[in-house]
């Protein structure tokens, strides 16, 4: 078979391949090559682009020996890591024995392991505080607390306070868990968004008051509907002004803005706005990009100490992914957040 019929069946392959003759010169490389290497590759010798020592003896093996062979390797980028399966197969070809290299991103795959073990490695973490102040108090009750009414009282209280720290998290963790299992899938049901507001502000009244917060709701209309899971967007909405009481500064103001759009640019079609402003401390621009990631904290101690399991942001991400919309967060240090959730309205 000639190189320019193998060069045009590569060009077929979606996977990263080259043809290497005599020599290790590229005798062909189909697009997805190119890409992934940023330059052409055919005429040039291998070592030139690609130095990698299992590489260049796999590449040896096969064309000398007429072996097949497997590698995995790893390139490192000014930014990122690349992740490589490598297919070496020796072929015949009109220029003699050539060996047909496939490259396997396998990037994306290793990213999403490096996250899952991440995560399990977070949870158990949360979970070990919590647990580990409970067996402590346990044996303090049953030993040297004894017969210490007030000991007893005070430790019993920090137990119940640790107890509600883990169900929260567990409950965060199934809501996760359901949110992301739906992602795909986006709601069909019409529901009134004022209503849904207005019922999460009342059932958080109480908590403001204790905090010395004001909640407002600003709109023009008293009714809006869109496209959306009722339970789920009260879930938003609720993480969002539970949030903005916990952090904004006491006898401040939340307010919660609900606005249409005629046009969202990104979304490309009318929508609803709805913010959640706090005048509290604000989040330094550092914080910003990351504040959606699973048990990102900007202040871990507070957070916890204010009952936060770091999962709220990343669920309410995942809710507003599931809706088609968009969430971002705006905020600059000594002059409050905006926490903006835009939905669809066709």
């Amino acid at each position: 078979m000639q190189a320019t019929e193998i060069r045009e069946v590569l060009q077929a392959v979606p996977v990263a391949m080259l043809l290497v003759g005599p020599g290790q010169r590229v005798l062909a490389a189909n697009h997805a090559a190119s890409v992934l290497f940023g330059l052409a590759l055919e005429g040039r010798t291998c070592s030139t682009f690609l130095r990698h020592p299992d590489f260049l003896d796999g590449l040896e093996a096969c064309l000398g020996e007429g072996r097949r062979g497997t590698a995995r390797i790893v390139l490192t980028g000014t930014s990122s890591e690349t992740h490589l399966a490598l297919g070496f197969t020796p072929i015949l070809a009109e220029e003699g024995r050539c060996a047909l290299v496939a490259f396997d991103d396998l990037s994306a795959l290793e990213h999403a392991v490096a996250m899952r073990r991440d995560f399990v490695a977070n949870v158990s973490h949360e979970l070990r505080t919590p647990l580990t102040a409970l067996v402590g108090f346990i044996e303090t009750l049953r030993g040297a607390a004894r017969d210490d009414p007030a000991a007893r009282d005070r430790f019993l209280g920090i137990m119940e306070r640790e107890a509600g720290r883990m169900i929260r998290l567990v409950s965060d963790l199934l809501s996760l868990s359901r949110v992301e299992a739906e992602e795909r899938r986006r709601p069909d049901e019409q529901v009134d968004v004022i209503g849904i507001l207005r019922t999460t502000l009342a059932s958080h009244r109480d908590q403001a008051r204790v905090a010395g917060v004001d909640l407002v709701l600003d709109t023009e209309r008293e009714a809006v509907t869109v496209r959306a899971d009722a339970d789920q967007l009260a879930q938003v909405f609720h993480n969002l002004v539970e949030n903005a009481i916990k952090y904004g500064a006491s006898g401040q103001i939340v307010t919660v803005r609900v606005r249409r759009l005629d046009r969202e640019p990104v979304l490309r079609s009318p929508a609803l706005q709805i913010e959640v402003i706090d005048q509290g401390e604000g989040i330094d621009a550092l914080h910003l990009p990351r504040l959606t990631e699973r048990f990102y904290r900007v202040d871990s101690d507070r957070s916890r100490q204010k009952g936060g399991t770091g999962l709220g942001l990343a669920i309410v991400k995942h809710i507003v992914n599931r809706h088609r919309g968009r969430f971002r967060i705006e905020s600059e240090v000594g002059k409050g957040s905006r926490f903006i959730v835009v939905l669809p309205a066709d």
